[in-house]
Formats: C-alpha cells, structure tokens, sequence
C-alpha cells in the first residue's frame, strides 16, 4: 500500500502506539520478506508492544530469523504467532536482552528451549540443570549450554513467573551445575590429578547464599584432602591444578564468550594464600587469624561441587567459628569499621547511581542483616541462613527487627534486586550502575512494568525504595532495643533481655546493661516526650555506637535530657533541627571534656542547632559581652562568675566544632585540612582567655578603684597564649607591665598594680562549675624570683642590663592582650630590637640557645615518657619545630618583615617564602607541629585533663584515633604515622637547628 507524501501509514502509528519509539525503522524490519507472513498480525504487534523494548525486541527476531535455516524459519514464525508462553518468553527476553539476542542469533535453535511450559519447567533447580549441561564437554560446548540455560531463567524472570528471590535461586543452582561441569571437563583432562584428591568447591557471596545475580563474579573457596593411599605432598598439588583448570574453563574467553569469573579471593590470606588447602590448613588459619569480614563471609558458606562428603565437613567444621565471631576481642571495632558505607572509592559522579555500594544501596541492607545474623545467630539457629530475605525474615520472626521496617526493607531490597538484574540482563555485563541514557532508562522502567511515563515513575521508585533503605539501615538495630525495655501490646514479639545486651555488647557498649536502663528511663511512658524520645533514640543510638565511647554518650544524653527535659524547646531542636540531633551525639561520645562544659551550662545545646552556631565569636563581640556584664554586676566574684561561663560556654562552641569538624557529619565530610583545624582553635581560644583575663581586670579595677587605676596596666601574653597557638589544655603565660599615671607616687603605682594581679588571679581560680584559667608569670625577667609586675622602666632596664638569650626567645611570643592598649604598643616597641637583633645574633648566642635545647632535652622529658611519642618535649614534637623556627625568627627577623609573627606557622611559612629554608622542609616541619598540637587537644578532649602522651588506656587510644582520623582498631596505624611524621621533623630540626644550615 502506497503512502501519500506527508502522511502516515497506519503500520506507522499502531507501532507508536504500541511503544516503538522509532516506527519508520520498526516498519522496514516489517517488511522484510521473511515477516511476509506475520507483519500484520495483530498479536505479534501487540505482543511486541508489552515488552521492555518493542524496537530491540523486533531487531532481534529479525535477526534469529535470518539465522535459521530456511526450511525452519516458518515453523519459527507459526509457533511465534500460534503459541502464547513462547511468544512471551521469547519476546520478552529479546526485549529485554541484547546480549540474549546475539546468543539466540549465533545459536537459532535454541528458541526451542523456551517452548516446552511444563510444571517442572517452571522452577528447575540444581538436578535439571546439570541434565541441561550433561552433553557439554570442553569449554565452548559449556557456554552454549550454560546460555540456553539463562535463556529459560531469563525468560521466567521477564514474563513474572518467577519472583526476583526465585531467579536469583535459580541463578545460583545454574551456577552450582556450571561449577560440577566445568570440575568434571577438568577432572576428564587430568585422570592422574583427579585420582590423587578429594577436591571439594564451597560457593559464598551471592553464589552459596542462593541469591546470584545474572552476572557476578562466583565466589569459591577449595578444600582438599588426599585421597586413600595419596601423600598430601602430591595430593594437594594436585588439586591445585583441578581447581585452576576449573576456574580457566569458566573464566576464559573463547569464541562463544565467558560464563563468569571465578574468584577464590575470600580463601584465608587472600589472593597471597595458596589456592587450595586441607580442612585442618583451613581450621588453623579461621582459628588463629582470620578477621570478623572473613567470618561474615562464612555466613553464606555452602558445597556446591566436588567432594561432597568434604564439603559438609567442611561447613560443620567451620560453622561454629563463624557464630562465636560476636566473642571474638576485636569484634566491636571491627563491626565499627565495616558498619561504614565504603563509598569514597566511588567516583563522585557515579555515587547517585550506585544501586549496590551507594548510600540506600543493597549493600546496607545486606550488611545490617548480616550483622544481626552474627550478633543474635549463637543463639538462635533459626537465623543461619544464607539467603538476605530468608534470614531478614527469620529477624522479624524472632522479634530481632520491627515486624513493619522488615516487611518495608524486604520490599525495597526485592526492587533495588529486580533493578540490578535488568540492568544487568541486558547486556550480560556486571555492573551496578543505573543507566543515564534516557532510552536505556525507559526500557529499564518498561522492564519494571512501569509503562505511563517509565524513566519519571523508575526514578520515583527508585528514591522511595533507597530512601526507606537509608532511613531503616540504622533503626533495624536500634528501634527493637527500645521494644525490649517497652510496654508491648499482647502478642507482639521483642528482643529478649539477653538479646539487646548481646546486641548492645556488639555495637561497642561495655555496660550493656546500665545502657537498657538508660533507655528505658528515656523512654518509658506515653508522654510527648517520652514518644519523642522513642523517634530520636534509633538513630542517636548509631551515631553513639560510630563513637570511641557509646556508653559515655548515651549516659551524657540522658544527663543533658533529664537537665532539660521539661523545657519546651529541647527535643523539639533535636527533632527538628537537622544537624542539632547528630551534633550533639558526636560530642557527648568523643570524650569528657565538651560533655563536661555542657553539662555545667546544658542549655548550651542550643548553639548545636544553630547553622551559625559552631562558627567562633569575634574577639571584639566577646569583650563586648564581657565587659557589659562587668558594668552591671554588683561584685568582682559575681562579675567574674559570669565572665567564667561567657568562658564556659565559648569553650564549649570551639570543643564542639572541633569534633565535629575532626570526625565529620553524615551530611559534611571531617575537615580536610587539620592545619586549619589546628588554627581555629587556637585562635578561639586565645581569644577567649584574652577577653576571660579583660573581664577580670576590670572586675578587680571597678571593686576598689572604680573607674581608672593609679596606674596605666597591660597583660602582655607570652608563649602560646602570645602566639595564639592556645590549646584546650594550656595556662595563660604572661607578663604583667604598668605605669604610674602622671602625679602618682611610684610606690602606689606599684602597690596597686600587684594587687590587681594577685585579685585577678584569686578571682580566676575561685572553686565554681566553671573551669578555672590559670595564669603563669614565670616569664617574667629573673624568672619566680623576680617581682610579679614591672614598670615599663623597669623592664627597659633589666632588658638592657641583665637580659640572656633565652628571655630574647621567649619575647618572641609577646603580645598585648588586656589593659591599657598604649601601653601595651610600648611594650612591643621597647623589645622588638631584642627578638630582632640588628644583624641576627652571634655564634655565642647561637651556641648558647643550642647549649639551652639540648639541656632540656636531656633534663626535662619526664621519667620514663616514650620520647619518640611525647608530644611537647619529644623527637620532631612542638619543643623542636618551635625552637628551630625561633632561631631563624632572631636570626632573620631583622630583614625579614614576614617572620616578625607570634605564630610559629605564620613564620615557618615566610621563612619558607624568604628561601630560609627549603619548601620540603618546612613542609615537614609544619606537618609534625600540627600532628603533635592536635595530639595534645585530643588528649584533653578525651580524658578532660591536660597531658603530653596519648594514653594508655585502650578506649581513650582509640577516642584519640578518631579524633585525629584513624578508624577503630587502627591506634597501631596512628602511632607509627605520628613516629614517622616526627623522624622526619627531627632529621631537618638536627640539620636546621643543631648542623650549620642555620
């Protein structure tokens, strides 16, 4: 029939209307001689329409049809039209199936494997299979084989005869038949080798939990045994190569393809161990060494192949090891580290669309069943399953997860599974990728059932089901521990008592017990709060767990809970404020410290909810603060109390956003830069001891002299208080300088300026809640035997006169930071020539500051301290990165501007900049010096007292671990990094500092 030019035919718009999205191609296929006979039948239209893919589904019965013999083509085609499950099956696989197609068009006949529609057709398993491939016996013959057989799992799966846990049954049993065909190809090639061993293949992963996908790697593990009369020696050889042979036939790629790889990887030691090893080899290695992931793989132990009298004993033997896995030492860290999604390998443009290992992904539903398993298997052997969905039903069952989140989770892991088998079915390659092409999506969606609008409605689906993965990954091991200390209606299963210890023991508390009666206290009874609590618990209690210390941070909430439970404003921030809820977990569970400010002060939870809250105050609008609060107290202890919770609270913004930018958020990864990490607090801190020490001074001022003091009085900061390089444990070096207004008796001046110190110092100390801030004058000229304060005078002379090279050194760091700021640039203007030497200092001075370190190194590290790993006073720590900068300061400060800096980074880097010293070196320098400071802030974080070493204690270890970055059971890794980093410091401080590059 002709088409006038301009219009359409009507072919043209039943196959548009039927789905095909490019007709006018669809149409010649049609009209190809050998479709003469169908091209107008309306079933075959119709049929192709309700596939995934109309066009690719036509391309490919053109194409078997012109690969059949001539005489077979019509039969091909009647039965095509006549007969509806072929029509189906076939169809449907080509719709969905390219790589299917190819097969189907290098092999025609075996469209005839997909005629046959009989009961045991419907759900073949291992026995069928292997009667499938009996006749294939070299490793084409195999393939082809092994291919027909995927066409009737294939078709199954796409005419929804099969659910997606079926053909992923159905998957691992062709597999299982594939593994004994590909031994026995193996085993026939070598008679000799065979003759020698029992040779047994266990399946894990995916393959031994009966849940395959349509293309994975098969994972095995090899166990053999000589066989009666065999020597090991030649047996286990022997094996050897039976079981490379066998892996070779099934991995090869040959004219007709690959099957599969093979991947024996999970074998003890990995791909370093030998390929095949006895029972007892085996037992050894999982007794002795093997890691928690090796037991969770054992999970999904099963003989497929082989052997089968070994492969059972080989599963009796280990299965006991893999349920005592949950007693194991190190079982708590390791839990910690794998609980982590590992999604940083994961290219940034490909996380979206990763259906496996991306967040919401069949990887955190796999895993949390799997540690469920481990954690509740010991004593329940209702759930040693291999399978996901039977063992997560069998969690449900036993009361071990919400009845609902089960129900909810088997849904969205049955679709995420479906996805991932028609992404894959089509072109028989393994990948976990959602497609981007818009055409690849529709056929996706189609393949789904989805035909309005496919690629919207995919997507759709695709979110909610990642969603309610995301959402149920922490609450499936959370929210049935609040069932198990609740009211339940009748009927309605729980976790035992003993169960929720268990799973509390595994997730990293040490009292599990004392944890059960927190949350019950939490949230027992119907009250709003109690509900609100219930909500909020799940998941505070897995950031808890992701800590050093759970118990501590499940103890602070419920402390800081019981502070301010009756408040209308505090669960309602942690409910809805995003960021407050995880926020505050991070810093109740990371040490004692931040808990311990905020537990003084608890309504300072509020700055955790604040988008601007962790962000630190300007010194100005601190001293603002301050000294309004100053003006209208009544007393100086009362004005000073408030001064110190200013203090309190301040401290308890920097420690917070200091953790949280060390361990990171789920939605803003830690800080990149610890340097950065290191300034911030460093110059908050300063800032908030600067501003505490102003408030003081006008407190004691106001208490007895009003308004103005006889005498014009600065502090001047010294040490890391003067480099704005403060940690959380550090004393406020300073001097104390004055100058008697004009009319003033010297002596008053004096009397007056002394009695400011000594009232300051009293009021900074005074036993409150809040943290005192101590203030050390050692400094000063003559040391603890001179006076406390001076005149400016005073100190011009004695500088003149008396002053060495150390006190030079140390004014490297003065800097004014309260009083009279006059004054205070005097000060500054009477010592620069002394840190400054004109023309850098001599070789005595230079000996003399070299004679100075090496005494202190020798006499000041305390008896018995590690002095590879003492932060202040050991190998390339703060002591010798600081010492070596200070020198090229006097030295090169006199031509130099950018080394006239308090800060010891500051004047690295234009020591650096000047070519004082090589960018490697400085880069060296700089690396210690900020490792050895956040050493120390983590020790203060953690323990709450200052200290100089990492701790001993293995919690506290592993706190500090966190907090500098190491994941759980990592403290090893740390010390030998931090050893490292310091060499390294200290071989350019003994060239820089001690050799003649200086």
């Amino acid at each position: 029939m002709t088409t006038l030019p301009g219009r359409r035919s009507s072919t043209f718009t039943r196959l548009l209307r039927h789905g095909f999205t490019d007709p006018s191609v669809a149409e010649r296929l049609l009209d190809l001689p050998d479709l003469t006979s169908v091209r107008s039948d309306p079933v075959l239209l119709e049929a192709l329409g309700a596939t995934a893919d109309p066009d690719l589904a036509l391309h490919g019965v053109v194409r078997l049809v012109e690969a059949e013999e001539a005489d077979e083509r019509q039969i091909l085609l009647d039965t095509l039209v006549t007969a509806k499950p072929l029509r189906d099956r076939l169809l449907g696989v080509l719709g969905a199936s390219e790589a299917l197609g190819d097969h189907l068009a290098r092999h025609p006949r075996d469209w005839q494997a997909l005629v046959t529609y009989e009961a045991t057709d419907l759900h073949p398993g291992v026995a069928e299979f292997e009667h499938e491939l009996a006749g294939a016996d070299d490793q084409d013959a195999l393939r082809v084989a092994y291919r027909r057989c995927l066409l009737s799992i294939a078709a199954r799966d796409v005419c929804g005869t099969t659910d997606v846990a079926e053909t992923a049954a159905e998957l691992a049993d062709l597999a299982t038949a594939t593994l004994r065909g590909a031994l026995a190809i193996a085993r026939t090639a070598a008679p000799e080798d065979a003759a020698q061993c029992r040779l047994a293949v266990i399946a894990m992963g995916k393959c031994g939990g009966h849940e395959l996908n349509y293309v994975s790697d098969v994972d095995v593990i090899f166990v053999a045994e000589p066989a009666d009369g065999a020597e090991e020696s030649a047996a286990i050889p022997a094996a050897t190569r039976l079981a490379a042979h066998m892996m070779r036939i099934c991995s090869d790629t040959t004219v007709e393809g690959t099957i599969w790889p093979v991947d024996a990887n999970l074998r003890p030691e990995g791909r370093n161990g030998p390929l095949v090893r006895t029972l007892s080899s085996h037992l050894a290695y999982y007794q002795r060494w093997a890691k928690t992931w090796e037991f969770q793989a054992l999970l999904k132990a099963r003989p497929v192949a082989g052997d089968p009298a070994l492969g059972a004993e080989y599963v009796d033997a280990v299965s006991p090891l893999v349920w005592q896995a949950a007693d194991r030492e190190n079982f708590v860290p390791d839990v910690q580290k794998m609980r982590r999604r590992v999604i940083d390998t994961i290219p940034v443009d490909r996380v979206d669309r990763e259906i496996k290992l991306g967040p919401g992904g069949l990887r955190d539903v796999e895993f949390a069943v799997q540690l469920l398993q481990l954690v509740h298997g010991r004593n329940d052997t209702s759930l040693r399953s291999g399978s996901t969905l039977e063992a997560l039903g069998a969690l449900a069952r036993g009361g071990y997860v919400g009845r609902v989140d089960a129900a909810q989770l088997d849904d969205a892991y049955r679709f995420l599974r479906a996805m991932e088998h028609r992404i894959q079915l089509y072109r028989l390659r393994r990948t976990h990728l959602v497609p981007e092409d818009e055409p690849d999506l529709r056929r996706l969606g189609r393949s789904l059932g989805m035909r309005t609008d496919p690629i919207a409605e995919l997507n759709q689906a695709w979110k909610r089901h990642a969603s309610v993965v995301r959402r149920l990954h922490e609450k499936l091991f959370y929210r049935p521990l609040l069932d198990a200390v609740a009211q339940l209606a009748p009927g309605e299963s729980r976790l035992s008592t003993k169960a929720a210890a268990h799973r509390l023991e595994a997730l990293g508390y040490e009292d599990p017990a004392a944890a059960l009666r927190h949350l019950e206290a939490l949230s027992s009874g119907v009250s709003r709060k109690a509900a609100i609590q219930r909500t909020l618990l799940p998941v505070l209690l897995g950031w808890f767990a992701d800590s050093a210390d759970p118990d501590a941070g499940l103890l602070g909430f419920r402390k800081v809970s019981d502070a301010l439970g009756k408040t209308p404003w505090y669960l309602r921030l942690l409910r809805d404020e995003g960021a407050a809820a995880e926020n505050l977990a991070r810093v109740l569970s990371a040490g004692r410290l931040a808990p311990d400010l905020l537990l003084r002060a608890p309504e300072a939870v509020t700055i955790l909810g604040d988008p601007q809250g962790l962000k630190p105050r300007s010194r100005d609008a601190l001293e603002q603060e301050v000294l309004a609060a100053v003006g209208r107290s009544e007393g100086a202890e009362s004005a000073v109390a408030v001064v110190r919770g200013v203090r309190r609270r301040e401290l308890f913004r920097t420690t917070s956003a200091d953790l949280i930018g060390s361990y990171g958020t789920e939605d803003n990864p830690a800080e990149e830069d610890p340097g950065a990490l290191v300034d911030r607090v460093g110059t908050a801190v300063t800032d908030l001891n600067a501003v505490t020490i102003a408030g003081a001074l006008r407190a004691a001022v106001r208490a007895e002299w009003g308004d103005t003091l006889p005498t014009r009085f600065a502090v001047i900061g010294m040490g890391r208080f003067g480099g704005q390089e403060l940690g959380y444990g550090s004393d406020a070096d300073v001097l104390f300088v004055h100058a008697p207004r004009e009319g003033v008796d010297e002596q008053e001046a004096s009397r007056a300026a002394n009695r400011v110190v000594a009232e300051m110092r009293r009021l900074l100390q005074l036993p409150t809640a809040d943290p005192p801030l101590i203030i050390d004058a050692d400094l000063r000229p003559e040391g603890k035997s001179g006076p406390l304060v001076r005149t400016l005078k005073s100190y011009e002379a004695y500088y003149r006169r008396w002053s060495l090279v150390w006190e030079s050194q140390a004014l490297l760091r003065a800097q004014p930071m309260a009083g009279d700021a006059d004054l205070g640039r005097d000060f500054i203007e009477l010592i620069d020539p002394l840190r400054y030497p004109a023309e850098g200092l001599g070789e005595d001075a230079v000996r003399e500051i070299r004679r100075l370190k090496a005494r202190m190194e020798s006499e000041r590290l305390p008896r018995g301290a590690d002095p590879t790993l003492h932060a202040k006073l050991g190998r390339g720590g703060l002591s010798d990165v600081e010492w070596t900068v200070q020198l090229l300061q006097m030295q090169h400060g006199w031509t130099v501007p950018g080394l006239r800096t308090t800060r010891t980074r500051e004047a690295l880097a234009a020591a650096c900049a000047a070519e004082l010293i090589s960018a490697e070196d400085a880069q060296t320098l700089d690396e210690a010096w900020v490792l050895a400071t956040r050493v120390r802030n983590a020790v203060m974080l953690v323990r709450g007292r200052p200290g100089d070493t990492f701790p001993s204690n293995p919690r506290e270890l592993t706190a500090v671990g966190r907090y500098l970055g190491y994941e759980p059971g990592h403290a090893g890794d740390m010390l030998e990094d931090y050893r490292r980093i310091t060499r390294r410091a200290r071989a350019v401080v003994d060239e820089r500092f001690y050799g003649a590059a200086v």
